[in-house]
């Protein structure tokens, strides 16, 4: 008998016989008590009478597959005197059961540079029915395309892989409704949440915003000389940058208040005389282990400021000029020079 038989169905059991006649023959059958069947005698057109069982309860295969009563014919004699027959009563499976994960929810956590194949986890799910009625199928629910472009989950064994490479800054988590279905149509869902981790694969990026060059050379110590960005798009320490200038240079980087912003300034005066020119190499540094870095070459030009005087060869020339030299002759050439470039270079005697 099917489990989704309605309460109120009937099931001819067959007839006892009886050799005796009159109040001596069969008159009437006895179910032994049970939660489900009841039974109830009829007479066929013969005069016989049969035993019909009447179904009281909705059966569940779930809780019995099966149940073992004993029927008893008796008849009306003193004494009376009965025979019994034996009856197994095999419920069938109905679809009457979805599927239930082992979880209502996983949580897992991948590492953004996880190889695509890696198998992120298993989810399982029973179904209490039997046969066809029991075998699942797993897939994807509705989920964004993102998501399915990234995970494949193996219909038979509800294995989910990673399809393709994670990466943590583009997205941190992913949610995947899974569902379970059976042959008979019925389906539950789970959810998988899945964690990015991230690792420290974005070295530090240095934007110059402005730099100003050249330079005066009479700049006071503090003058900026070029504003900066250092960004590293990882997380935690990973993210985490330092800043230094290579060499010994007159410059020093300083951070700005907001933090994301660094400036270049003068640590001390300048002097073109000394150098016309300062290559800077900016050596950015994240805190990951092994650290990623970036750098940065920035050029500053030295503006001559007029500072220097000119400074003969000599301090002092003597000449022997004989009496008799003519007008016009030349004594002595005198020297000077001066440090400065362009016109503030350019000597004028008198």
């Amino acid at each position: 008998i099917n489990e989704f038989t309605s309460p109120g169905a009937r099931f001819a059991v067959g007839m006892a016989d009886d050799a005796d006649v009159g109040s001596n023959s069969l008159q009437g059958y006895e179910l032994e008590t049970n939660e489900y069947f009841e039974v109830e005698v009829k007479e066929s057109q013969e005069g016989g009478k049969f035993a019909e069982l009447v179904l009281r309860r909705a059966l569940d295969r779930e809780t019995e597959q099966s149940l073992h009563l004993v029927l008893t014919a008796l008849d009306g004699g003193d004494p009376p005197r009965s025979g019994t027959a034996q009856l197994w009563i095999n419920v069938t499976d109905a679809n009457d059961n979805p599927p239930v994960f082992a979880q209502d929810r996983y949580r897992v956590r991948l590492r953004e540079d996880a190889p695509p194949g890696l198998i992120v986890l298993n989810v399982s799910a029973s179904d209490a029915d039997a046969g066809t009625n029991a075998h699942i199928t797993y897939g994807f629910g509705e989920t964004p395309a993102k998501v399915l472009q990234k995970f494949i989950v193996e219909a038979e064994t509800g294995k989910i892989t990673l399809k393709e490479p994670l990466d943590f800054e583009d997205t941190r988590s992913y949610t995947l409704l899974v569902e379970a279905r059976d042959r008979g149509g019925l389906v539950s869902h789970c959810k998988v949440e899945v964690e990015v981790l991230d690792v420290n694969d974005n070295p530090p990026e240095i934007t110059l915003l402005s730099v100003s060059s050249p330079v005066p050379e009479d700049s006071p110590a503090g003058t900026i000389v070029a504003l900066l960005n250092v960004d590293d798009p990882d997380s935690g320490e990973n993210g985490q940058v330092s800043c230094e200038l290579s060499g010994k240079e007159p410059l020093t980087i300083v951070t700005s208040s907001g933090g994301s912003y660094k400036v270049l300034v003068l640590a001390k005066a300048l002097d073109r005389e000394e150098a016309a020119f300062h290559e800077l190499v900016l050596r950015a540094s994240d805190g990951g282990d092994p650290a990623r870095t970036g750098t940065a070459r920035i050029r500053v030009t030295v503006l001559d400021a007029n500072d220097n005087a000119p400074v003969f060869s000599q301090a002092e020339y003597t000449v022997r000029v004989p009496e008799d030299v003519p007008v016009g002759s030349v004594l002595v050439t005198v020297t000077a020079t001066d440090a400065d470039e362009g016109l503030n270079g350019q000597v004028k005697y008198s």
